[in-house]
């Protein structure tokens, strides 16, 4: 049985379960490897594939039905979601250099609302490399799983039914931290001792934003917290632009940050959060 569940992030609608577990093995034991642990035993790892679950009723999405596709308009509802989370991650003195200047929407939709294009040019004062862009596709999928009560029940079964008695660790990267603290704080994994889910470990995660949180009735102010003895690691890198930058100790207690350099190339990538020593210090001693 599955001693680690990984529950998968945003954007991975054109790979596979298989795909995912292999790549996600290999980031895991070239962490331990430079702490000199032993590799993961076989099929310690079970990473449910969700992302099939947002499909128009297909197992699988292709270009032409991946409804976050930069090429699907935003509905009013969408933009308003992405241009508040923006809002609140966005720097004041990006912001008011960028009400100076007239709208350049080069390689923006022009369609997109005012509100959102001066935000997202802000963004990118920060995160020049499209950070703004990119958070307002990755944005959409993670509105679409909070305000999509059915289909946030189905992703919820989908992953539970990976859990078993001798699972120890969860990890959950991005939108994956998202619906892993949502079922976990659901209490559809029971945090007793029927259950083995010692250690909880979040990767460049969007609960550091209030607009998520308030998706899934957090209030302004309310820590995030966990029934039962479970530990809770949250690993960020302070480029990557779906969290802002930012950690999740300053909203609980219970939550201990560890900052990872994951490179300029692709801060928010799944893979250099788990092959990180930091990652790889948490599984180990959750194997304990």
């Amino acid at each position: 049985m599955a001693r680690i569940v990984g529950v998968h992030g945003i954007r991975q609608s054109r790979t596979s379960k298989e795909q995912l577990t292999n790549d996600w093995s290999r980031a895991l034991n070239r962490g331990l490897g430079e702490l000199g642990r032993p590799d993961l035993p076989a099929n310690a790892l079970e990473l449910p594939h969700w992302t099939g679950l947002l499909a128009r009723g297909a197992n699988h999405l292709g270009a032409e039905e991946d409804r976050f596709d930069a090429a699907v308009p935003l509905s009013e509802e969408e933009a308003d979601f992405v241009a508040t989370a923006l809002e609140e991650v966005v720097r004041q003195e990006d912001l008011d250099r960028i009400q100076q200047r007239e709208l350049q929407t080069l390689g923006l939709p022009q369609l997109w609302p005012a509100r959102l294009t001066r935000l997202v040019m802000a963004y990118d004062r920060r995160f020049p490399r499209g950070g703004g862009k990119l958070f307002v596709s990755m944005m959409r999928e993670v509105r679409f799983y909070l305000y999509e009560p059915d289909l946030a029940a189905q992703v919820r079964a989908l992953v539970a039914e990976s859990f078993h008695a001798s699972t120890s660790v969860v990890i959950g990267h991005s939108l994956g931290s998202v619906i892993a603290y949502d079922l976990l704080r659901r209490g559809e994994i029971a945090l007793d001792g029927s259950s083995g889910v010692r250690t909880l470990v979040t990767c460049g995660s969007p609960l550091t934003i209030s607009s998520v949180r308030r998706g899934l009735n957090i209030a302004d102010g309310e820590p995030l917290k966990l029934s039962g003895d479970v530990a809770w690691v949250n690993v960020f890198d302070s480029g990557d632009f779906i969290t802002g930058g930012m950690g999740l100790s300053a909203l609980s207690p219970e939550i201990t940050d560890a900052e990872v350099d994951n490179g300029i190339g692709d801060p928010h990538s799944a893979l250099r959060y788990l092959r990180t020593t930091q990652v790889a210090g948490v599984i180990a001693d959750g194997f304990r």
